[in-house]
């Protein structure tokens, strides 16, 4: 009780996010604020007038930070930010088992939320991924990243656009007019019923899924395709998710369990520039899920709870669920657990070794699109691994002259299996097995839980 606030060391404090780091409400808002303020002014990504879809989830995280964006553009900001924001939220309910009911239910909550920022907001189902084109598995141009230089530059183009336009339109500029204009709502962005047949093949592929684990990976596969594809059709260049620092220590510890180290850095950074022309930002990474669920408690962030496909499962039931409570449980007994992990995180560095892991060019996973982890050039080490996966398949065995053939040009990774030759060792491989070779390792060990084969199914095929 007579502890005071350790900011200002006179207001009574209201919440303790770390022993003996209590603040009272005033101060926790603004040290909340400039940490998010701080990450993005720190990496300078996003420009001025730059369009961003917010990724919303409905989940704490995400709420909060929308509402940063939202306070933020306001004009009663004292560093007001300058770009463009538009919301997506995507329904998930047909992947989650949940009936028309339920999720016309978590919709009605979801639209006055979206409605009361003000932003251009988009609300698509899932089953919208078996109508995406082909063009969402090619990597676009990459866009060269600005200099520092080519930042402040911009930022003084922005500002003096609008010192035109204030003195232009009257006696004076009003604090509103700093302000990018934000484009109208467009009423075809709203949400649309899913075809029936679409929601069926979701929720059978899903069904399909043998274990928990490939469930939740290719759950936020089909989400990120899906996002990014929203933001290509609308105009935007960056898309904001919102990972708190506690969310990244579990996902990077999640990752490396399951093959994902050479992507550590993509996935867990702040920027993620794998997708070429669209990049994802997570300027919530400094915040960690106490202080989110403090702030949004304090100031009356809303938000919506929506059933995932991990919901009311036990410890064991997937890797993600076992790091989860793994890290949490260590975060109550040692308190430095999670900023320990987060702050290995940050020392990862993109292109962690030689060769096409590395690079910007060269074959790309055709789900997650990150480099391929397997090393072409080791012709022995591939084609012995993919000969054992044969030969661990087929009923009758081949002979043992011919698995020891090395493989053509035509059969080496990154080469799309409607572009074989057709000859040899081509003729013997099936659809799903040559589909397997454009994936990374990990993505390859996922696919294996898919109970619906490739080569049986044309619609996951293609």
């Amino acid at each position: 009780r007579e502890q005071k606030c350790v900011k200002c060391k006179e207001a009574q404090p209201v919440v303790v996010i770390r022993a003996g780091d209590a603040f009272c409400r005033d101060c926790f808002k603004a040290f909340y604020v400039h940490k998010f303020r701080a990450m993005l002014g720190k990496n300078r990504l996003i420009f001025p007038g730059e369009k961003v879809l917010l990724a919303w989830s409905g989940g704490p995280s995400s709420s909060s930070m929308v509402w940063q964006v939202l306070e933020g553009l306001s004009q009663d900001s004292a560093k007001r930010l300058r770009f463009v924001a538009g919301v997506i939220f995507v329904d998930e309910g047909a992947a989650c088992g949940q009936s028309l009911e339920e999720r016309s239910k978590t919709l009605a909550e979801v639209k006055p939320i979206l409605q009361a920022t003000g932003f251009p907001w988009h609300v698509v189902a899932l089953e919208e991924v078996f109508s995406l084109p082909p063009s969402v598995l090619w990597c676009s141009a990459q866009e060269p990243v600005g200099s520092e230089g080519a930042y402040k530059a911009a930022v003084d183009s922005f500002l003096q656009q609008q010192h035109v336009l204030g003195a232009g339109s009257g006696p004076g500029p009003t604090q509103g007019e700093e302000q990018p204009p934000q484009p109208p709502l467009d009423p075809q962005n709203l949400a649309r019923p899913p075809a029936p047949a679409q929601t069926e093949a979701l929720s059978q592929l899903f069904c399909s899924v043998r274990t928990l684990t490939a469930k939740e990976e290719l759950l936020q596969t089909l989400r990120t395709h899906l996002i990014l594809h929203m933001a290509r059709a609308h105009g935007y260049s960056k898309v904001m998710t919102g990972d708190s620092c506690t969310r990244l220590a579990i996902k990077l510890m999640t990752n490396l369990a399951l093959g994902r180290g050479a992507f550590l850095a993509w996935d867990t950074g702040f920027s993620d520039e794998r997708h070429g022309d669209v990049v994802v930002v997570r300027p919530m990474r400094d915040h960690t899920l106490k202080e989110v669920a403090f702030y949004n408690r304090l100031f009356s962030v809303p938000s919506v709870f929506t059933p995932a496909v991990d919901t009311k499962a036990p410890e064991k039931a997937s890797i993600h669920r076992l790091m989860e409570a793994f890290i949490l449980r260590l975060q109550t007994q040692f308190p430095s657990t999670v900023s320990t992990v987060y702050r290995t995180s940050e020392k990862l560095v993109k292109g962690p070794r030689d060769g096409p892991a590395a690079g910007d060019s060269g074959p790309r996973c055709l789900l997650c699109m990150c480099a391929l982890d397997v090393d072409a050039a080791d012709s022995a080490t591939a084609f012995g691994a993919q000969t054992s996966s044969h030969l661990s398949q087929m009923q009758s065995p081949i002979p043992l002259t011919e698995t020891r053939t090395p493989p053509g040009p035509c059969c080496s990774p990154g080469v799309g299996w409607a572009q074989r030759c057709g000859q040899g060792a081509c003729r013997r491989e099936d659809p799903q097995t040559c589909i397997e070779e454009q994936l990374c390792y990990s993505c390859r060990v996922n696919m294996k839980d898919l109970g619906l084969g490739l080569a049986g199914d044309p619609g996951l095929s293609d």
